[in-house]
């Protein structure tokens, strides 16, 4: 397996650009299911959860075609309606194909899905919305089995908010007959690019940025052709690598609205930044103030950005806490910064972080995506050599990561094991 070998360089500087955003893909190619004929996405990252999805596209009857920076998703022969646990359970994403295979061909086989080990995360959210919609669900040898001629519109009270529970109702919803509405639904910015992407093909759906979005129903869906949104999540780990700086770091390319909370924390910090439309230079501190940070749905903290931010306390002046509320068990990264010579306690799903002057190089282990991120940092800032094993998992959501921070100034590269 590769891994990443990391030398000490704080020294960072100059301009990085941030990629289009996996999370907001992978919603947008299950959308593209639904309208018969070839759309063509643009911005789109070369990443393995893309490919995956790409080739469960493939087993379904789609063509797929992934170049540099796009991807074409034709659907008119789609006919098969099973995602095999082969492949479902490499990525939890793939559960996206549900709503839009049952809404398209009324029947849908899809296996429950797997992905990053960070606790439980059940679909029941999304079966309850479809059985709302009038689908009939079996669950049978790991399989979540879905009939209905034609979905029905309905009212959707959601009990937590969901970004995937979400996104598949809308998706089932917009061939249902009648008017559905989607009460306490998420308001991440993927959920916004994926109704700006299904209007865009003919949808029709209302209460963008609200907690309640009304669908009207339609017969028919057209292929289109669409730029995507970039990534927040990228965008963020990249603004929290220019905080751990000496100097200051360029982050190209984002929505700035889309990182307010970060924005509001890397301030607490002690960090200066200036927003220029879609680039952010972040002056990093003398001095790493702490503070505590509470992760929540959006427009809150950002879960996804939890363990890098965690990193930035690691060397502040003080204690800080962090409380992840959205995923209380996504605190594995914490052993592994231990081992870096963090000084971190754990109580229940809160982290107590007392600051220290210097981290130490070592070897550590990635668990998860936003773990082996906060681990590539936590190397860059360390004192001597860091060599992170398992970094599969980063590859999942980070396009070249080694070489876009090699370009303002990291000490990283990759060996293959």
């Amino acid at each position: 397996m590769d891994k990443f070998i990391i030398e000490s360089s704080r020294n960072l500087s100059g301009d990085i650009n941030v990629s289009g955003a996996k999370n907001a893909i992978l919603p947008v190619m299950a959308a593209c299911l639904l309208a018969p004929g070839k759309s063509i996405l643009r911005n789109v990252p070369g990443l393995i959860d893309l490919k995956t999805m790409a080739h469960l596209l493939r087993v379904i009857g789609a063509r797929v075609e992934y170049g540099d920076g796009f991807m074409s998703i034709d659907s008119k022969d789609v006919c098969y309606p099973e995602a095999p646990y082969e492949l479902v359970s490499k990525m939890r994403a793939s559960i996206y194909v549900l709503g839009p295979l049952l809404a398209r061909l009324g029947t849908a086989k899809v296996s429950f899905p797997g992905g990053c080990a960070i606790g439980t995360r059940p679909v029941d959210l999304h079966l309850k919305a479809l059985e709302a919609l009038g689908a009939k669900i079996d669950i049978e040898q790991g399989y979540i089995n879905a009939q209905a001629k034609r979905l029905k519109g309905a009212d959707i009270h959601f009990e937590k908010s969901s970004v995937g529970a979400t996104i598949n109702t809308l998706m089932a919803a917009v061939y249902a007959k009648g008017t559905s509405r989607l009460f306490n639904a998420a308001m991440e910015p993927e959920v916004d690019s994926t109704i700006d992407f299904l209007n865009k093909m003919g949808a029709k759906i209302t209460g963008q940025g609200s907690t309640t979005l009304t669908v009207q129903g339609v017969d028919d869906l057209f292929p289109i052709q669409s730029d995507m949104i970039p990534d927040r999540i990228e965008a963020g780990t990249f603004l929290i690598a220019g905080a751990l700086s000496t100097s200051p770091v360029r982050v190209c390319g984002c929505k700035p609205e889309h990182l307010t909370a970060l924005i509001e924390k890397l301030r607490e910090a002690g960090c200066e930044l200036q927003i220029e439309g879609a680039n952010i230079t972040v002056n990093p501190p003398k001095k790493i103030k702490p503070c505590n940070i509470l992760t929540l749905p959006h427009p809150g903290f950002p879960t996804d950005l939890q363990a890098q931010f965690t990193v930035l306390m690691c060397l502040a002046n003080g204690v800080s806490l962090v409380e992840d509320t959205v995923f209380p068990d996504r605190f594995m990264h914490v052993a592994e910064l231990n081992r870096l010579q963090a000084d971190i306690k754990m109580e229940r799903n809160i982290a107590t972080i007392k600051g220290v002057n210097q981290l130490g190089g070592a070897e550590v282990m990635a668990t998860d995506l936003r773990a082996s991120a906060a681990l590539v940092l936590a190397g860059m800032v360390a004192e001597g050599t860091t060599v992170v094993s398992r970094i599969y998992h980063i590859d999942r959501g980070y396009d070249r990561i080694e070489e876009k921070l090699s370009g303002i100034g990291a000490k990283i590269r990759r060996e293959q094991g």
